[in-house]
């Protein structure tokens, strides 16, 4: 079992966000699940598990919010091909590159992941950890 239940990235234009992350989250079998006004939950099957909304939140003030601070959030991907077409499509929706597709093996000798940068600069990877 994952530590992690969900986390949420707080965006600078929610319309702007949502679109990217439908575009850019659809090869990994990631989707808009849930929306609640400028807040929407991603993720596979029923259970979001990546938030996007636009700030403040009840935990923000919009001091806080003035300036958004990038976050990394490593999303998992069910071949290689699958970190492939995230990293083509999220070019595609308007990310900037911040590591191709390959072998990372820093990390372990399997792993194998792309980084992209949102337009608030959140660092969003996918990544695949088998041969």
């Amino acid at each position: 079992m994952s530590i992690l239940d969900h986390v949420g990235l707080t965006v600078s234009d929610y319309a702007r966000a949502k679109d990217f992350y439908s575009r850019a989250l659809e090869p990994l079998g990631i989707k808009l699940l849930k929306e609640y006004g400028p807040v929407g939950g991603f993720g596979r099957g029923q259970k979001p598990e990546l938030w996007v909304s636009q700030g403040p939140s009840s935990y923000q003030t919009p001091a806080q919010i003035a300036s958004i601070t990038p976050i990394h959030v490593a999303l998992s991907a069910a071949s290689r091909a699958d970190v492939d077409a995230f990293y083509k499509a999220a070019l595609a929706a308007g990310a900037r590159d911040f590591g191709a597709p390959g072998l990372r093996p820093i990390y372990h000798a399997n792993y194998y992941g792309a980084f992209v940068l949102d337009f608030d600069g959140h660092n969003v990877e996918a990544v695949c950890h088998g041969a």
